[in-house]
């Protein structure tokens, strides 16, 4: 059986009186998807802050490849092939394409104090790792912020797969977009999926979810409320169990005077 990338079992994380998550549990495999959903507050960004090195967990386990692990800052998640891209993408808008992908880790020519800016490395590279993504850009010199929100979600995970993540966290990649944008973003999703890398998606829309995703955690407020592999729920459980469709159910028997059919 293959270690998976990433395992959490019983992981809680509390602030002061606040227990913000508890219980969860959830495994990432290389070549799969796992979808985190929940409504704001269900704990999702929580979550993901332990798996990218932000906060500790204080209860429960979390495993790397097999090996139990405390992250004490987001570089030491990413020395272990976590990349997250977060909803803002931390990009410069003013900044050219190329320099936002290698933002931080740019190359150079010359020693020392003569060392310069290799400009046709960094948008020879940046383009050659666009295209193997499938992401055709006109030019790599114009700013990040020309973009689509779509094309900026791919190129923030085209980056990720170039620096050798192994497991890509999407903090809500689709939440802002429309249709036809967020079904790119899923395209690229699947891409990443395919390559080998084990993605987190986290997002509220059950919808972005089923097409990609091979297994699902539901969340609310901090809790699990379900964990399921795709073979065992369709898109209609999905969706009435991330709607709350048991309270929902209760609503409409209360707002009809409690009739009975």
């Amino acid at each position: 059986m293959t270690t998976p990338l990433i395992e959490v079992s019983g992981i809680g994380k509390s602030y002061g009186s606040v227990i913000a998550l508890r219980e969860v549990s959830t495994v990432v495999n290389a070549g799969e998807v796992t979808c985190v959903l929940g409504d704001n507050g269900a704990g999702k960004s929580t979550l993901i802050k332990i798996l990218a090195g932000v906060h500790q967990h204080d209860t429960g386990e979390f495993l790397v490849d097999g090996e139990p692990v405390r992250f004490d800052s987001p570089r030491a998640a990413l020395d272990r092939g976590i990349a997250t891209v977060y909803q803002d993408l931390a990009v410069v808008p003013l900044m050219s394409v190329w320099r936002n992908f290698f933002l931080g880790s740019e190359p150079t020519i010359g020693f020392g104090p003569l060392r310069m800016l290799d400009r046709r490395t960094g948008r020879e590279t940046t383009k050659r790792a666009l295209s193997e993504m499938g992401i055709d850009l006109r030019d790599v010199e114009q700013p990040v912020g020309t973009l689509s929100g779509g094309e900026r979600q791919c190129v923030a995970i085209a980056r990720a797969v170039h620096f050798g993540a192994k497991v890509l966290i999407l903090d809500e990649p689709t939440a802002a977009l429309g249709v036809k944008q967020a079904g790119v973003v899923l395209k690229y999703v699947a891409q990443a999926r395919d390559r080998g890398l084990g993605v987190v998606l986290i997002t509220h829309n059950p919808h972005h979810a089923y097409p990609v995703a091979d297994r699902f955690l539901l969340l609310k407020r901090g809790a699990p409320l379900g964990h399921h592999e795709k073979s065992e729920i369709d898109i209609g459980e999905l969706t009435r169990q991330m709607a709350g469709g048991a309270e929902l159910e209760a609503l409409e028997h209360e707002l009809h005077g409690g009739e009975t059919t």
